[in-house]
C-alpha cells in the first residue's frame, strides 16, 4: 500500500465546543485506529490578556471561533466519522453539505505559522490604545480617575495619560495593565 495523502480542511463546529470536537475526535481516531487517516486535529488559538481583581490574567481563546482544523486523508468512513462527532456541524467546502475543500498549503502555512509564533513568542500584547483616547484608572493610588492619552511607549508598555486631579491636569504614566478603555 502506497503512502496515504494527507491535507489540511476545516471541520464546522458548535462555537465554544472546539475542545470538546478536538477531545471526541482523538477518542475516536484512537478507538477506531484510525491514525494512519488523521495526523492532527488543531484549534487556532491566540493569547489574551485581561485584568482580573487587579492582575494580569493571560488566556487563551480561539481566533477562529466555531472552526477546528485537521490534517487527514478522507477515505472510506473518515468523513462519517468525523461528520458524526457530537458538536460538529460539517465541512468547510463551496457547496454546503458537498464536498470539503481542502485548504491551499499557503493558508495552512499562515495559520501554523501564528499559532507557532504565539506558543514560541514571549507573551506579545497588541497596542489596544491610541493618543487622544479617553481611559480610565483600573489600578494604583488614581483608581477611578479618567483621562487621555497623551503618549505611548510601546518597548516599556507604557502609557502617559493625562488626569485632573483637584481641578489640575497632572501627567501619570501607566502601564497597559493599569488603565481600560472608557465606554
Amino acid at each position: 500500500m502506497g503512502e496515504i495523502k494527507k491535507r489540511w480542511y476545516v471541520v464546522r463546529a458548535v462555537s465554544g465546543k472546539e475542545k470538546k470536537v478536538k477531545e471526541y475526535l482523538e477518542l475516536e481516531i484512537s478507538r477506531l485506529k484510525l491514525n494512519d487517516f488523521i495526523d492532527q486535529v488543531l484549534i487556532p488559538t491566540e493569547k489574551v490578556f485581561q485584568i482580573r481583581n487587579g492582575k494580569k490574567v493571560s488566556k487563551e481563546r480561539a481566533y477562529l471561533p466555531g472552526y477546528v482544523l485537521i490534517e487527514a486523508a478522507l477515505v472510506g468512513e473518515v468523513p462519517h466519522v468525523i461528520k458524526g462527532i457530537p458538536n460538529v456541524i460539517g465541512f468547510l467546502g463551496t457547496v454546503k453539505g458537498g464536498e470539503p475543500v481542502p485548504m491551499r498549503l499557503s493558508e495552512v502555512n499562515r495559520i501554523l505559522g501564528k499559532v507557532d509564533e504565539l506558543s514560541e513568542s514571549e507573551e506579545e500584547m497588541k497596542i489596544p490604545f491610541v493618543v487622544g483616547e479617553s481611559v480610565k484608572v483600573i489600578d494604583g493610588p488614581f483608581n477611578n480617575f479618567s483621562g487621555v492619552i497623551d503618549e505611548i511607549n510601546e518597548e516599556k508598555k507604557k502609557l502617559k495619560v493625562m488626569v485632573k486631579i483637584f481641578g489640575r491636569k497632572n501627567l501619570l504614566e501607566l502601564s497597559y495593565m493599569q488603565v481600560e478603555k472608557e465606554i
